[in-house]
């Protein structure tokens, strides 16, 4: 065998013992990979299980019990909840020139035959509001909500001792592909939903703004006509509450619109559509229709009386930084929706009280920091439908108009200041009006 032979044999050896051990070698190395890899992952889920574990260790520090559950239409549990808390911290500091009721906020100006130019100054944080939005996944087309809310305008002992008054407290029910809503709970009323935006706590309730909040169950359907083009149609029933109680055995007994045995019926329609850049405008025409029942003082007979109204309300962006919006109704037996300036039935003429007003303002916004709002407006029942009084405590209010200017500042994404000017006039059906102007600085946290 020559040399030739002999090296070639060799070489070919040396490649056939190459490729018979290259397997293994290659076997050998993905071993080692996939070691790397494992304890990479090992790694990894070790972190996540001690951030896990101190998650859950903040969570119980908390009152709270935290699994994780994979989430199915079986299985939506409050840990599938999402919430939102949300709120303001609101100091309030008032002058009056005049007596005006109730002081912390503005309903009316008290006859000057009392006290003329009667000066009160107020300092209170009752408008404090503390809420929370809760939602869930949407399943099988449905999208669910709730909202609680609060503030301190309940009925404390003292001043300096508020209790929770609710605002809001309902629950929600969205079919996005229906356009289809059902809210069940205590939240604003169907008819006149808009208000204009003052510093004073009853932004012109009884002074032209009607409508407030009550235990409902509403049903909401909107139907697109065109590009941004909607017609909203919103109707339900609400509890009848007048706070007049005609007691027979119980202190517990129910007020007299409880007594009518049936709900208030309301309704609203309303068109939105696009105008000037981009802004979305609205008018809605709305109405509502309940009763109440008297029992006259031996129980042997009793009355009926009805509340209703009929109200329209317009909400009109001019441009980016300029709204414009308005109300304006026409009613009686209307002072549980906070109009006929809280008078509802005149028991001495056996009759529901008639009252008409409304409302208009205007907020400039020119950036982000600065706010301007301006506007005016009047509760007017009919006079005919008042008997005059015999004191300045019973004399019936014949009419009642403010108008304001404020303007808020934004100092950071959660600090507020704002100082508002207004003027009320307040006529009586025999004694002299009472005028009043009232300047109020407010100091506002939210969050």
């Amino acid at each position: 065998m020559n040399r030739s032979l002999k090296l070639f044999l060799t070489r070919a050896g040396i490649v056939v013992a190459f490729i018979s051990f290259l397997p293994a070698v290659i076997a050998a190395d993905d071993l080692q990979s996939l070691k790397e890899e494992n304890a990479e992952l090992r790694q990894r889920f070790d972190k996540l299980s001690n951030e896990l574990s101190q998650i859950k260790e903040l969570l119980a520090k908390q009152g709270v019990t935290a699994t994780i559950k994979p989430v199915t239409t079986q299985n939506v549990t409050a840990k599938s909840l999402d919430l939102q808390l949300y709120g303001m911290i609101k100091l309030d500091a008032a002058h009056d020139d005049s007596r005006v009721n109730n002081g912390n906020f503005a309903r009316w100006v008290e006859s000057e035959s009392v006290l003329n130019n009667d000066r009160h100054f107020n300092l209170t944080a009752n408008q404090t509001r503390l809420g929370v939005d809760i939602s869930a996944p949407q399943i099988d087309g449905i999208r669910t909500s709730a909202k609680v809310e609060a503030d301190f305008y309940g009925a404390g002992t003292g001043e300096n001792k508020p209790e929770l008054m609710l605002r809001h407290a309902y629950v929600q029910a969205d079919w996005p592909d229906w356009k289809f809503t059902i809210i069940a709970g205590q939240t604003f009323d169907i008819i006149s939903p808009l208000s204009p935006n003052t510093v004073n706590y009853s932004v012109g309730w009884w002074q032209g703004n009607v409508g407030y909040r009550r235990p409902q169950i509403r049903l909401v359907k909107t139907i697109g006509l065109d590009e941004g083009v909607d017609l909203k149609l919103e109707g339900g029933i609400s509890r009848t509450i007048t706070g007049r109680k005609y007691v027979f055995k119980e202190s517990t007994d129910p007020d007299t619109g409880a007594d009518a045995g049936f709900p208030t019926t309301a309704g609203r329609v309303s068109l939105s559509f696009p105008v000037w850049e981009k802004q979305q405008a609205t008018i809605g025409v709305s109405g509502h229709y309940g009763q109440e029942e008297v029992h006259a003082t031996n129980l042997l007979s009793s009355a009926e009386y009805a509340t209703w109204s009929i109200n329209v309300d317009v909400r009109l962006p001019i441009t980016k930084w300029f709204l414009l919006q308005a109300e304006g109704f026409i009613g009686e037996n209307f002072d549980s929706y906070l109009g006929g300036i809280g008078q509802g039935i005149n028991l001495t003429l056996n009759k529901e009280i008639h009252t008409m007003g409304g409302w208009i303002a205007a907020t400039v916004t020119p950036n982000s920091s600065w706010q301007f709002n301006v506007g005016a407006g009047v509760d007017n029942p009919n006079n005919s439908d008042l008997s005059a009084g015999t004191s300045t405590v019973n004399d019936p209010r014949t009419s009642n108009y403010f108008m304001f200017g404020n303007t808020f500042y934004t100092l950071t994404t959660n600090l507020q200041l704002a100082l508002e000017v207004s003027y009320l006039r307040t006529t009586y059906k025999s004694f002299a009006p009472g005028d009043a102007w009232r300047q109020q600085l407010a100091v506002i946290y939210k969050f």
